[in-house]
C-alpha cells in the first residue's frame, strides 16, 4: 500500500478552486468551490503525504490530530473510517477544517520540501467530515448510561461545547449557560460566513439537543443567574466565556462618530445575515455600503472586517498595520484573500489622530520603521519622524484584539482569581480555579486565541471535570433513575 501514498513527487498541491472574485465580492457565500473537491481530488491531496516517521503537522496540531492517518484512509476510499480516526480527537473537524490557520499549524509544518508544497490537509479534513455528515455517520453523542452528577457549563462556544459533548458521552447531565440566543459564541456572531456557514454550527446545535444536552440562552451569569447557584445546582461547573472586550486606541479623536470595534461590526453583520433585526445596521452606523473604511489591525479578525466590508459594498477598503507584511499576526491564506478582493494595506503605518468634526472623516498615521527584536522575538517599531499621512475614511473599525472581562465583578463572585493579564487563574494541571470544583478553559484562561485551542481546552477541561466528580463520589458514579 505503500506506493499509493508519496505521491507529492508527481502530484502537485491543489487547493479547491476559489470562486471569481467578482462574484464573490458580491456577496457572503463560501468563497472556495468544494463541490468541485470531490472524491477524486480528495483522494490525490491525500496520497501526497509522505506518511513521516515524525508526523509534524500532528505535533503542531493544539489537538494532535491522527493526520497522517486519516489521510491513508481517505486515499484508500475508507471515508468511515478516515471521519472515525479524525473526530476521535477533534469535536468540530468540519469546523477547523473550513476556519484553522492551517498555513501556521499543520500544512506550515509539513515536512514536504517548499519546491513541492505541503499536503492539502484542511480541504481534506472538510471533505472527509461533509461527507460524514450527508451521509449520515455523525451521530449524536449519547451515552450508554445516564449519570445522576451534573456539569453546569457558562458559554456555548468551541470550549464550552466540546466540554459538553466529552461530557454527555459519558453519562453526565450537562446544563449550557449562554448570553446569547442562539449557540456558537464567536462562530455564530464574529466570523463571517464567507469562512464559516452558520449552517454548519446550528446543525450541531440541534445534534447535542437531540443528546440531551441541555441549553439554557439568554442567560447572564451574575444577573439570570448567580454562580453561587449554579455550584449549588451541579457538581462542577467550567466557565468557558471567551473574551469579548475589544483593545482601544488612546489617540487624539477616538470619541467621534464612526468608529466602531470590530466585534459590534462582525456581529451587526452576521446577524443581519441570519434575518435578526439590526437597528444599528438598518440605520447604516454599522454597514459599510457607500463608505471609506479604515480596519486598524492586522489579525484575522481585521482580515473579517475589511472582507465583510468589501461585500457590503464600501467604496474603498484600507488596512492599516504597523508591522510589515511578514510579521502580520494573522493567515496569510486570509490576507491574499483579501488582496484578491481588493483590500489596499498600508504597511509599517500606526494611527495617531482620528480626524473630523463629530463624524470621522480620516485618520492621520505615521510611518514605522523595524528595529531589533525585542525578548518575545518579534522586531520592535519606532515612528519615522515628518512621515505623517492621512488616509480619507467614513468608517472606522479597530480590531486591536480582545480582553477579558471583569468576571469576578460580573459574576458577583470576588473569590474567582484572575492573573494580571485578566484572566482567570486555573491550576495547570487540572485546569481548577481556587474554587473548589469550577474549572475554567479557552480564551478566558488563555487569552483571545485560536478556535482549535479552545476545543483543545474543553475536551481537556471534560476530562479534568469527570476525575474531579468521581474522586467527590468516592470514585463510583451514581446511576440516574430510569
Amino acid at each position: 500500500m505503500a506506493e499509493r501514498m508519496l505521491q507529492f513527487v508527481r502530484l502537485s498541491q491543489a487547493q479547491p478552486e476559489k470562486r471569481d472574485v467578482a462574484a464573490r465580492r458580491a456577496d457572503f457565500g463560501e468563497i472556495y468551490h468544494y463541490e468541485q473537491f470531490d472524491a477524486g481530488g480528495a483522494t490525490q491531496q491525500a496520497s501526497r503525504c509522505s506518511q513521516c516517521g515524525v508526523p509534524f503537522c500532528s505535533v503542531h496540531c493544539p489537538l494532535n490530530n491522527n493526520i497522517p492517518d486519516w489521510l491513508k484512509l481517505t486515499t484508500e476510499g475508507r471515508l468511515e473510517e478516515a471521519y472515525e480516526v479524525s473526530s476521535a480527537t477533534n469535536t468540530f473537524p468540519e469546523i477547523c477544517g473550513r476556519i484553522c490557520p492551517q498555513d501556521r499549524l499543520c500544512e506550515g509544518n509539513c515536512v514536504i520540501e517548499k519546491g513541492f508544497e505541503s499536503v492539502t490537509i484542511g480541504a481534506v479534513e472538510r471533505y472527509i467530515t461533509d461527507t460524514a455528515w450527508e451521509r449520515g455517520w455523525v451521530k449524536p453523542p449519547r451515552p450508554r448510561s445516564e449519570l445522576a452528577q451534573s456539569v453546569g457549563i457558562i458559554g456555548a462556544g468551541p470550549a464550552g461545547l466540546a466540554a459538553a459533548e466529552r461530557l454527555r458521552l459519558r453519562g453526565y447531565q450537562v446544563h449550557v449557560y449562554d448570553r446569547y440566543d442562539r449557540v456558537g459564541g464567536l462562530m455564530i456572531y464574529g466570523i463571517p460566513n464567507f469562512k464559516l456557514e452558520k449552517a454548519v454550527v446550528l446543525r450541531r446545535w440541534q445534534q447535542f439537543e437531540a443528546a440531551g444536552i441541555h441549553f439554557h440562552l439568554n442567560s447572564a451569569i451574575g444577573r439570570d443567574v448567580s454562580l453561587a447557584e449554579l455550584r449549588e445546582r451541579h457538581d462542577a461547573v467550567f466557565i468557558a466565556t471567551g473574551v469579548y472586550k475589544a483593545r482601544d486606541i488612546d489617540c487624539l479623536g477616538s470619541n467621534l462618530s464612526g468608529i466602531v470595534p470590530a466585534l459590534s461590526y462582525l456581529t451587526a453583520s452576521n446577524r443581519s445575515n441570519l434575518g435578526d433585526a439590526v437597528p444599528d445596521f438598518a440605520s447604516g452606523a454599522l454597514d459599510a455600503k457607500g463608505k471609506r473604511v479604515v480596519v486598524v489591525g492586522g489579525g484575522d479578525t481585521a482580515m473579517d472586517c475589511v472582507r465583510t466590508a468589501v461585500r457590503q459594498g464600501a467604496t474603498a477598503v484600507t488596512c492599516l498595520y504597523r508591522r510589515d507584511k511578514a510579521n502580520m499576526p494573522g493567515s496569510m491564506r486570509e490576507v491574499k484573500n483579501a488582496e484578491e478582493e481588493g483590500v489596499e494595506f498600508a504597511w509599517l503605518a500606526a494611527p495617531e489622530a482620528f480626524l473630523g468634526e463629530t463624524a470621522v472623516t480620516g485618520l492621520r498615521a505615521t510611518r514605522m520603521h523595524l528595529g531589533l527584536p525585542d525578548a518575545t522575538g518579534r522586531q520592535q517599531v519606532a515612528p519615522i519622524p515628518g512621515s505623517a499621512f492621512t488616509i480619507p475614511c467614513d468608517l472606522a473599525i479597530k480590531a486591536l484584539g480582545f480582553d477579558p472581562e471583569d468576571l469576578p465583578h460580573a459574576f458577583d463572585e470576588p473569590g474567582l482569581p484572575v492573573t494580571r493579564w485578566g484572566t482567570l487563574k486555573v491550576h495547570h494541571r487540572t485546569m481548577m480555579t481556587e474554587l473548589p470544583g469550577v474549572f475554567a478553559g479557552g480564551d478566558i484562561v488563555r487569552g483571545a486565541s485560536l478556535v482549535v485551542w479552545a476545543i483543545r481546552d474543553g475536551r481537556d477541561a471534560a476530562d479534568q471535570i469527570d476525575a474531579y466528580v468521581r474522586a467527590k463520589a468516592g470514585g463510583k458514579l451514581a446511576v440516574a433513575a430510569e
